[in-house]
């Protein structure tokens, strides 16, 4: 009886070694561009007391349908992170830093969503918070290290909207009309939207069901419920992209997913991708997150980007390829002795990727494992160089032509054969 197969879960996938290394170019971008301006890396735990994220609103699909949660052995209710602000802010809460807390972010998050294009139920992002400070340009801070990160990797099919959702008393008053609004039009609204509308209307305005698309197109704006001290600070942050040349769009009815938002929100999109799946990243404020999670009154803003979806974007403009990181360099041996050991750790300390084969195969199983490793070199001991000191050095591949693959080449009559204290110089002016 033929044992099971398993295979990955549904909304998950298998990363191998060139995308897990382009993953790791990528966080290595965003981590030199947040370090520059002055922010240091937090790991929060991958999962949290659920109460901590029951805080992002229950009427948002994260909290009401997309959450992993559990009782562990020990009777606790617990959940996975489907994002990493709320623990940002639990941690600020329980080990009251310094303010303003500048921190960074990357890791995995967790939501039972419908698995799509970019789309995934365990998901990378990386992200910024700071905790601490109300001025505005500190959102002005933010969107420019998204702007300068998406432009080091080479998107420049980049769009940028923004919004305010203004002050909690700006968004009661809108709320009470809003809602109003929908009352009155409930014959003509989704029957999702309508129990939204019942828990928060402004989640409406978030809808992308077709039947919405009217009453929510006719439905009152909240720019003009702004007190003056939102309005304040989102011309300023305005004024502030301008001054930098970030171009952006202001879009009235932009809400973002999670309900903890207030003030300046912001959302980037890849022009590149279909319209229904572009959002590469976004954020805003959240003055009211920390204090919810018994941190006191602290205001804070910050963002998270999609690491699959931004790939796919990078893929879509043809930027940002994964690179080859397979060996340089193969070594070959045919002696009985500690040559192959030798001579790979010789040359990874001299900061090549230098394999090998193992199980004393024959020269010829060797070298077939070479060709198909992708090394642009083989550095080959028989006995005669094992007892002279010596090395036979063999190039691969050939120089391709521009835009071409290199191909395998080379042959027994093109080595050469050089000592072996010579080895290190004569591998690093090949691969030069």
């Amino acid at each position: 009886m033929a044992r099971a197969l398993f295979q990955s879960q549904s909304g998950t996938q298998d990363i191998f070694p060139s995308e897990a290394d382009r993953r790791r170019r990528l966080v290595d971008i965003f981590a030199e561009e947040v370090t520059k301006a002055g922010y240091g890396q937090v790991i929060p735990p991958m999962f949290e007391d659920v109460g901590v994220f029951q805080r992002l609103g229950e009427a948002s699909d994260v909290v009401s349908k997309e959450l992993y949660s559990f009782v562990d052995q020990g009777g606790r209710n617990l959940s996975l992170r489907p994002e990493f602000t709320a623990s940002v802010c639990r941690m600020f809460a329980q080990h009251r830093p310094l303010v303003p807390w500048k921190v960074w972010y990357t890791g995995p998050s967790f939501r039972q969503e419908r698995p799509q294009k970019g789309r995934y139920r365990q998901f990378d992002q990386i992200g910024a918070e700071v905790i601490g400070t109300d001025d505005p340009d500190v959102d002005i801070e933010l969107i420019a290290i998204c702007w300068r990160f998406y432009q080091q990797i080479g998107l420049k099919n980049v769009s940028l909207v923004i919004n305010s959702l203004g002050d909690f008393e700006d968004r009661a008053r809108y709320l009470e009309d809003l809602q109003s609004y929908f009352k009155a039009n409930a014959d003509q609204l989704s029957e999702q939207s309508l129990k939204t509308s019942e828990i928060n209307p402004l989640r409406v305005l978030d809808s992308k069901r077709p039947a919405d698309a009217d009453v929510i197109a006719k439905a009152p704006v909240l720019a003009d419920y702004l007190g003056e001290p939102a309005a304040m600070s989102f011309e300023r942050v305005k004024l502030g992209l301008t001054t930098l040349g970030i171009p952006f769009e202001v879009a009235p009815r932009l809400v973002r997913g999670l309900d903890y938002y207030g003030r300046t929100i912001f959302e980037f999109a890849a022009t590149s991708l279909d319209a229904a799946q572009n959002a590469v990243g976004g954020g805003g404020r959240y003055d009211g997150l920390v204090e919810a999670l018994g941190g006191g009154s602290q205001p804070g803003v910050g963002f998270a980007l999609g690491v699959d979806r931004i790939l796919l974007a990078c893929d879509a403009e043809g930027v940002f390829d994964a690179v080859d990181s397979g060996p340089q360099v193969w070594v070959v041996t045919t002696t009985q002795g500690t040559e192959a050991l030798e001579i790979v750790e010789e040359l990874q300390t001299a900061g090549f990727r230098a394999g090998r084969s193992f199980g004393g195969r024959s020269m010829k199983a060797q070298m077939k494992a070479a060709n198909r490793s992708g090394a642009d070199i083989a550095v080959i001991v028989g006995e005669s160089e094992a007892e002279s000191g010596s090395v036979s050095i063999r190039q691969l591949r050939t120089a391709p032509p521009s835009g071409e693959v290199s191909s395998p080449s080379g042959s027994a009559s093109q080595q050469t054969v050089i000592e072996r204290t010579a080895m290190v110089e004569k591998v690093r002016s090949l691969l030069s």
